[in-house]
């Protein structure tokens, strides 16, 4: 394995606070790309990727996971300038698998291009929801589109959390 890609991987931590400024379109397609890459299952690609960058609908989408987490005063987003969501489509052959591939792909890429991100849950039941639906209406999108899972992104406002220890039973030999 390239020394570069073990460091990412074993390196990459969740943030959890950003700073307001949106990250550049460079930055962004390597992301997304990287996303592209990921495995899927029959190699069906059966994925959907959603970039959300304005302002309007970053905050839209906050809403709807603080909905969800029955909290309306909870931000699930960190105050990230951009979100990743992950639906699978009618295609997707191993459900949720492909859209957790796809997810950590696109988290791998941010450490490497130097973005912090977070995996954020609850895509599923946002999107379940009568005002998730409405979004995927308003942005073109297919109602039949499940969310999977959805990713903060952005610049860290926050020190990089260090890794922690890996435990020792973690791999079994047999």
């Amino acid at each position: 394995m390239k020394s570069e890609a073990l460091e990412v991987l074993k390196n990459r931590r969740a943030i959890r606070a950003y700073k307001p400024e949106q990250i550049t379109e460079k930055e962004l397609n390597a992301v997304l790309e990287a996303g592209m890459y990921a495995p899927t299952g029959a190699g069906t690609q059966g994925v959907q990727i959603v970039a959300v960058q304005s302002p309007e609908e970053v905050a839209a989408v906050d809403a709807l996971n603080a909905k969800v987490l029955n909290n309306p005063d909870a931000h699930p987003y960190y105050g990230a300038p951009t979100i990743l969501l992950i639906f699978e489509t009618e295609a997707c052959v191993t459900h949720e698998l492909d859209g957790a591939a796809v997810c950590t792909n696109m988290l791998n890429a941010a450490y490497a291009v130097g973005l912090g991100s977070c995996w954020i849950h609850r895509c599923r039941q946002m999107f379940e929801l009568p005002e998730g639906r409405e979004l995927l209406k308003k942005w073109g999108l297919s109602q039949t589109l499940t969310g999977v899972a959805s990713i903060a992104l952005g610049y860290a406002a926050c020190e990089r959390p260090v890794p922690k220890p890996r435990k020792t039973d973690y791999i079994v030999r047999v």
